[in-house]
């Protein structure tokens, strides 16, 4: 089974697409499944090549992180190998913050969430200058 050894990791940008590969050799020739433990593969944006050589997941997130399980299996026995994924994600908006007028006087929210991998600072600044 390539890759050898029992594990191994990947990491990947959010938005790519995940390749994970597995190659097995033995007569009769095995057939390839992928799972993910706890887990299901993301139905719509999960495709197989290669005679499911290749797992391709496109426009990965991080709820795509985790680990992914080949197993080749074949009537003499089966071997299996898991790869470790990490999903990383430069900071993006949740909830961008929004222009907020206000009267002399009048209380106003900005809210501000953002996310990634790892988890990004938020800092505020008022013309320039922390808060």
């Amino acid at each position: 089974l390539t890759p050898t050894g029992s594990t191994s990791t990947k990491v990947e940008l959010r938005g790519n697409v995940l390749l994970l590969e597995c190659i097995a050799a033995g007569l009769p020739t095995p057939v390839i499944r992928w799972i993910k433990e706890g887990g299901e593969l993301p139905a719509n944006r999960t495709f197989f090549e290669n005679f499911k050589k290749t797992l391709k997941i496109i426009d990965v997130s991080e709820a795509d992180s985790g680990n992914y399980k080949c197993i080749a299996r074949n009537t003499l026995g089966s071997a299996h190998h898991v790869i470790s994924v990490t999903v990383k994600a430069a900071p993006y908006w949740i909830t961008a913050p929004r222009n907020l007028v206000l009267s002399p006087g009048e209380d106003g929210t900005l809210i501000c969430r953002a996310n990634g991998n790892p988890k990004p600072d938020i800092s505020w600044l008022a013309n320039g200058v922390p808060i």
